[in-house]
């Protein structure tokens, strides 16, 4: 049985105040149903780590460099993340594929760096509304798929993240009928690669303005373990919601 996960990314958001947010959630929350994660900003990481010691809330990076080391200004790699006390790193978000040229084989290169570095990896695939549009969406999903993830993978250590771009951030939400089919077609891609026993053991999240609103609606979709939450993830009245939310889907 593929355990429930609320994962909230913070983006280029957050300070030191904002690890009160961090605080009220895990108090609203002692004993969760579901596994919990938040990917704040390299800078809080360390910080949030030590706020949320007494609590099963995991700490992920945002991303990391394919390299183990070296002269490369600015990035981050899986070791500093492990080394920071991050447990999960995010690969592949479409504001890195789009903002920083990132093809599927950096973020293939990425996750086998985070994987060597004992990190668990979050690889988030998803199609652009013009794709969307041109029926190509399926095609996208494989493509992707098939270019971003190494060829070792369990349920353990990988966790797949469908976010339609265009629905990110955005407050447009894709039917339950189209976040159904793509959930489902992640599903048996994994079963055919990866064989039945890992491909269904993988968690599939769903991520795209996702709020306490429509929570209940997405996760009663087939195949949906949960969310990768941006903005609503930021206060932790709005996350609680989503986490309420999928902790009644169980």
């Amino acid at each position: 049985m593929r355990r429930k996960l609320a994962a909230g990314n913070w983006k280029m958001n957050g300070l030191s105040a904002e690890l009160a947010e961090v605080e009220a959630l895990c108090a609203a929350h002692p004993d969760p149903k579901v596994d919990l994660l938040i990917a704040p900003p390299a800078t809080l990481i360390s910080s949030m780590v030590v706020t949320a010691s007494d609590h099963r809330l995991a700490v992920a990076g945002q991303d990391c460099h394919a390299e183990e080391s070296g002269a490369h200004t600015g990035d981050i790699s899986a070791q500093m993340l492990k080394d920071a006390g991050a447990s999960h790193v995010i690969l592949g978000h479409s504001e890195r594929r789009e903002d920083h040229n990132e093809s599927d084989d950096d973020v293939r290169s990425k996750a086998r760096t985070a994987l060597a570095a004992g990190l668990k990896i979050i690889i988030c695939i998803g199609e652009s509304l013009e794709e969307r549009e041109a029926a190509n969406t399926l095609d996208i999903i494989a493509g992707q798929l098939a270019g971003s993830l190494p060829d070792i993978l369990t349920g353990e250590n990988t966790i797949i993240a469908y976010e339609p771009i265009w629905a990110i951030g955005t407050g447009k939400v894709p039917t339950l009928g189209q976040i159904g089919e793509v959930h489902d077609f992640i599903r048996t891609k994994l079963e055919a690669r990866f064989g039945e026993g890992v491909g269904r053991s993988i968690r599939l999240l769903y991520g795209g303005s996702v709020k306490p609103s429509n929570a209940s609606d997405i996760f009663a979709v087939s195949n949906v373990d949960g969310a990768l939450v941006g903005g609503a993830s930021l206060k932790a009245s709005d996350f609680s919601g989503i986490i309420k939310a999928l902790e009644d889907a169980i």
